[in-house]
């Protein structure tokens, strides 16, 4: 291969391989989530456990259950779990993992940002 191709193919790989939006689209700051420049909701610590609220209405919960979270909705049906680095669907499979949320939501504890991927994967946090 010659010199100019491996450049040119470094510099392509370079380009594409890159996220288009490298920054969380949420942030958490205390318990105020923000969405670019507004506050979009709140994570309301309660005991152990997180309330999830968007305006005035309460989207989902955060639960410790033994050594997992469970992140349900407001009514109580389970979306998902943080089991350590995993995030899991309610049947136990793997999902994701914390970097991916972690991608999503920038600061706040990890069940919050765990809860924030699992509400976005839902379409709630639209």
């Amino acid at each position: 291969m010659q010199p100019t191709t491996v450049i040119w193919t470094a510099l392509l790989v370079l380009v594409f391989a890159s996220p288009a939006s490298a920054s969380p689209t949420c942030r958490c700051k205390g318990e105020r989530i923000e969405r670019g420049n507004s506050t979009w909701g709140y994570a309301r610590k309660s005991g152990t456990d997180f309330r999830i609220e968007k305006g005035s209405c309460s989207i989902g919960w955060v639960k410790k259950r033994g050594s997992k979270w469970s992140i349900e909705t407001f009514a109580g049906s389970t979306l998902g779990r943080l089991s350590g680095d995993r995030i899991e669907r309610p049947n136990g499979s793997t999902w994701a993992r914390m970097s991916d949320a972690r991608r999503l939501v920038d600061g706040g504890p990890d069940p919050v940002a765990a809860a924030l991927w699992i509400l976005n994967e839902g379409g709630k946090l639209r």
